[in-house]
C-alpha cells in the first residue's frame, strides 16, 4: 500500500501535492536553490501531454496523472522563505493532510549527486521547508532532498552560495539526478512505499 493511499480525507479529485521549492524569475532559474523547481519541471516534461501551469494559490500549478494518481505539481511564486503561504493555501483547498504534501528541495548537507527521501524531520536549515512546516504545523511533511553540497572553504556566505549557479560539471551531475527524483515521485504515485523508496534511493551517489 502506498504511504499516501492510507489517507482518505482529501479531495476526491486530487491525491496529493508535489511541491518544488525555488525562487521565481529568470535570474534564479539555474541556481542551487532552485533544484525543486527544476525537478518539478522535469517531471512535467515527461508527461504524455504538454504541461499547462496556471497561476493559483500564489503558485504555478499543473494538474496531471502520475502512476495512476491525480497530482497537482506546484511551484510557489512567493519566494523561498514564504513558500508555506502558497503550499498551505493549496493544501486547504484540496483538503489534504500534510502527509500528502511531497516537497522537493535542495539540501546543502547532502553531497552533490545524492538524494534523500524522508517522511518527516527537521528543516535542516532549508528556509522554504521551514516555512512549509510552520504553516502546516508539523514536521511530518514528506520530502525528497537534492544534494548541493557545502562549499569547501572557510567563511563562505550560505545565502550567496545557494543563490549562485552550478558550474558546468555540477550542472551535468544535477542533470543525472533529476530523472531519479522524477522516478521516485512516479513510483510513489504508483503505490510504492516510502520504505521501498528510501532503500532504493538514499544510498545512491551519482
Amino acid at each position: 500500500m502506498s504511504f499516501f493511499s492510507k489517507f482518505k480525507g482529501g479531495s476526491p479529485s486530487v491525491d496529493y501535492l508535489v511541491v518544488g521549492l525555488g525562487n521565481p524569475g529568470d535570474m534564479y532559474r539555474r541556481t542551487r536553490h532552485n533544484c525543486g523547481f527544476r525537478a518539478v519541471d522535469f517531471i512535467a516534461s515527461r508527461l504524455p501531454e504538454a504541461p499547462n501551469f496556471r497561476k493559483k494559490f500564489s503558485a504555478l500549478t499543473c494538474e496531471c496523472r502520475l502512476g495512476g494518481a491525480k497530482v497537482v505539481l506546484l511551484k510557489p511564486q512567493t519566494f523561498m522563505n514564504s513558500s508555506g503561504e502558497a503550499v498551505s493555501a493549496a493544501r486547504r483547498f484540496y483538503k489534504l493532510p500534510p502527509e500528502r504534501v511531497l516537497v522537493i528541495s535542495d539540501d546543502a548537507a547532502l553531497p552533490l549527486g545524492r538524494i534523500r527521501v524522508r517522511t518527516s524531520g527537521s528543516d535542516g536549515g532549508q528556509k522554504g521547508l521551514r516555512s512549509i512546516m510552520l504553516h502546516l504545523g508539523t514536521d511530518a511533511v514528506p520530502r525528497i532532498k537534492i544534494g548541493i553540497a557545502r562549499p569547501d572553504m572557510e567563511g563562505y556566505d550560505m545565502a550567496s552560495y545557494v543563490l549562485g549557479a552550478f558550474d558546468e560539471d555540477e550542472e551535468k551531475t544535477l542533470e543525472k539526478v533529476l530523472p531519479y527524483v522524477a522516478d521516485a515521485v512516479e513510483k510513489l504515485a504508483g503505490g510504492a512505499s516510502f520504505e521501498t523508496l528510501m532503500s532504493e534511493y538514499n544510498g545512491l551517489q551519482l
